[in-house]
């Protein structure tokens, strides 16, 4: 999905959705890069209003999606829907993670059949777990050189990937694409990484839309990551980052 600077009409905004990590996720970029309101709403077609309520209602100094998610996370646990953790257990689960325990590690030692490792992985992307991606590195034992932690798919048809893959059924397979904008001067753009299952959104400035560039962006999201949330990486679009 190339997202460009058309003009919505008012029947094609939406309205009356919340927004979603994704687009929060966005939203963070954008501000960073300096884009005003008008011209977020623009890209994401929702309206101005939306836009500005979201960054407004923002409880850091700066917009942070996982920060906002988490807001709105926690207000919809307020109307009625059952928590799955609890402080307990969330609190055991971040003091391993901060102590340098990978989620494999404390599912296997003392949560098997009760939580899934992908769970804590997700928690942490969804601001429920306040731990930074880089505590969730998977140490294990000392690795190769080469890097094997994920394929450059570009290329390949999402329509041809396995159906686990199709129906967001395992987690770790990313879709690559770029957003771009039309205006201001410069002529870089961003790489964005959504995974299928999660829907964790994350964007890098590149400077241009080459494979060079892609491979680039590849390697600052690996560094971040750990090992079993990266099986794959796909384009809708092949030519794209020729």
């Amino acid at each position: 999905m190339l997202i460009t600077t058309k003009t919505y009409t008012r029947r094609s905004i939406m309205s009356h959705t919340y927004l979603t990590i994704e687009e929060r996720s966005k939203i963070e970029v954008l501000v960073q890069e300096g884009y005003k309101i008008n011209h977020i709403a623009n890209l994401l077609g929702r309206h101005r209003s939306t836009i500005y309520r979201e960054l407004n209602r923002c409880s850091t100094p700066s917009y942070v999606a996982k920060a906002s998610q988490a807001d709105a996370n926690q207000l919809a646990s307020h109307k009625g829907r059952k928590a799955k953790h609890t402080p307990k257990l969330l609190e055991d689960i971040q003091h391993k993670l901060e102590m340098t325990w990978s989620p494999e590690q404390i599912v296997g030692r003392d949560y098997q059949e009760k939580l899934s490792f992908k769970t804590i992985y997700n928690w942490s992307y969804e601001g429920i777990l306040n731990v930074p991606l880089q505590v969730l590195r998977h140490k294990g034992k000392g690795r190769q050189p080469q890097e094997t932690r994920g394929k450059f798919n570009i290329g390949r048809s999402i329509s041809k990937r396995p159906k686990s893959v199709r129906n967001r059924q395992a987690f770790g397979h990313w879709e690559l694409d770029t957003m771009v904008s039309s205006r201001g001067k410069s002529k870089g753009c961003l790489a964005t990484f959504a995974e299928r299952k999660s829907r964790l959104y994350l964007a890098f400035l590149i400077p241009n839309r080459t494979k060079d560039a892609m491979h680039n962006a590849i390697e600052q999201l690996t560094s971040n990551l750990p090992e079993h949330a990266l099986k794959s990486f796909t384009s809708d679009r092949g030519k794209e980052f020729a």
